[in-house]
């Protein structure tokens, strides 16, 4: 894995901005179509505010969600709801190409099946992502991939209803799809992810984060959460 431990949160932000925009112009010059999965939660917001800024050919980029909670669409704690604020509300992505977690149905198998029908349609069968964006939990959990929980390690879907997590039942990509990925990139902050953050670099397998390929991987973290695991650059 490609780690890099920087100053703070802003830094980490810039650099995962970049990251993300490099990755997607060069899978588009190689191939003509890119395909990208952002997760949710407060440490991505201002990655995701400065990727806005950042030059990507969107008229052909994918966009996929790693997670989601089943809640309602104005509800403040739905992922779709930031990603459309901070990020698809201010670039060029046509909006049949951002594809939302379909929680609103009733029956979450069904949703689960739609998104799979949409991740297979788009990055084959099974789907291999371009770039998947993820977040580190205190716990260690990843998209929504939590310890306790082995239903989304299932290798016979691409995605996946798991029971309440923090108060809201959710929608997760499965292990095998984050596996497949091109490139994972980690973004991890505070200090509160330092635990997580070691056991994520010690490949720990008792966590759902450790036990994600790391050769194809970046983290990036700031100094709260990484500085006892190399030195500053």
């Amino acid at each position: 894995m490609d780690v890099r431990i920087l100053e703070d949160a802003e830094a980490v932000a810039q650099e995962a901005a970049v990251f993300i925009a490099s990755t997607l112009r060069e899978v588009v010059a190689a191939r003509g179509l890119a395909t990208l999965a952002l997760s949710g939660g407060r440490t991505p917001a201002r990655m995701l505010a400065l990727l806005a800024d950042q030059s990507v050919p969107w008229l052909k980029v994918h966009l996929f969600q790693t997670d989601e909670r089943r809640v309602a669409s104005d509800d403040a704690a739905r992922n779709a709801r930031s990603l459309r604020h901070l990020l698809t509300e201010r670039v060029p992505l046509p909006p049949q190409q951002a594809h939302w977690m379909p929680v609103e149905l009733t029956d979450p198998e069904e949703a689960c099946r739609s998104y799979q029908a949409t991740l297979r349609a788009v990055a084959g069968s099974p789907p291999r992502l371009d770039l998947i964006h993820l977040g580190l939990g205190a716990d260690g959990h990843t998209a929504s991939l939590f310890p306790e929980d082995r239903t989304a390690l299932d290798r016979g879907r691409d995605a996946a209803a798991v029971p309440a997590h923090g108060g809201w039942p959710r929608i997760t990509l499965t292990a095998p799809v984050l596996e497949a990925a091109r490139h994972l990139l980690w973004v991890v902050c505070g200090i509160d992810k330092r635990w997580a953050l070691r056991a994520l670099l010690r490949a720990d397998p008792s966590t759902p984060a450790g036990r994600l390929p790391q050769e194809r991987a970046l983290l990036i973290a700031d100094r709260t959460a990484g500085a006892q695991e190399l030195p500053s650059p």
